[in-house]
């Protein structure tokens, strides 16, 4: 990246994201060997999307910055998981910045910017973003005392791709129950295996085609079941990339299986709304997920 892009970037970063909030960063693997890594020469770099907040792009590095709770902690916490198609990562617009607003209202937030999965630093690059969350819900986990949290109530918020992430870390349940989450956040997220969403992830997850296990594997609504933690669903009517049904067919999944599930939707709201706008009624649904997570988590 050239120097002076380089220049504008961390400006840009500076004066869009309020960047500098006293937070701790842990860098996920040290001391261990990266899971499903290859040698390779990427280097990370951040810069305003094509959709206009700045964003990470070939995260090989991957790290989780923690937010400790203001005010009166609430003994919970949350790992955001940004958005970004699995293509970039949305660290501020749907990370770093609502981390900020999460911990003023008592809740202990980090952050994870997970590895992207790139065939060029991975031999199975679609099990790169659930190894990074199922590491950062560990490694959260062994510093509760430090931040002041129940072990058991710790959960992921995912935002779009990191909605659909959130959703296989909670349904994909690990055999060590330090990795698994207790409750699940997902806003505008992905839930169903339609066509699209199948080409999707064998473009930009799996980097081929899947078998027929992972077929069956990912199709996420047949994967609900009593044990499934409770979620709480963000959407809007009118988004154009996330379709309204990818939050309703799983609350009606959670209903079926006796799962405490709370969703709101929006008459208005597009997709990657982040915090939300007032404007149009979707910032409300941070004060409804802090009362939804105080009330039942």
């Amino acid at each position: 990246m050239h120097l002076a892009a380089r220049v504008i970037a961390a400006f840009l970063i500076l004066f869009l994201s309020g960047e500098g909030a006293a937070q701790d960063v842990y860098e996920l693997w040290a001391g261990q060997e990266k899971p499903h890594y290859r040698e390779n020469d990427l280097e990370e770099y951040e810069k305003v999307s094509s959709f206009g907040v700045v964003c990470a792009y070939d995260v090989t590095e991957p790290t989780l910055s923690v937010y400790r709770a203001e005010g009166e902690n609430s003994g919970r916490a949350v790992i955001l998981l940004p958005g970004g198609g699995y293509e970039l990562v949305a660290i501020y617009h749907e990370g770093h910045d609502l981390a900020k607003l999460l911990a003023k209202r008592g809740i202990t937030t980090g952050v994870l910017k997970y590895r992207l999965p790139r065939t060029e630093s991975s031999d199975q690059p679609h099990l790169v973003p659930l190894a990074d969350t199922r590491r950062a819900l560990e490694l959260l986990r062994a510093h509760a005392e430090k931040y002041g949290f129940a072990k058991d109530k710790l959960g992921v918020v995912g935002f779009s791709a990191g909605s659909h992430l959130a959703t296989v870390a909670s349904l994909w349940r690990s055999d060590d129950e330090a990795e698994n989450p207790n409750f699940s956040g997902l806003i505008y997220g992905v839930t169903e295996l339609d066509a699209e969403n199948r080409k999707w992830l064998e473009e930009s997850l799996y980097h081929r085609k899947m078998t027929d296990g992972e077929v069956a594997q990912n199709t996420l609504l047949e994967l609900v079941s009593k044990d499934t933690p409770p979620a709480f669903l963000v959407h809007a009517y009118d988004d154009d990339v996330c379709n309204v049904r990818e939050s309703t067919l799983y609350a009606e999944k959670c209903v079926e299986h006796g799962v405490p599930v709370e969703m709101h939707l929006f008459p208005k709201g597009g997709h990657g709304f982040g915090a939300g706008r007032r404007e149009d009624g979707t910032a409300q649904w941070i004060p409804l997920f802090v009362n939804w997570l105080k009330s039942n988590i």
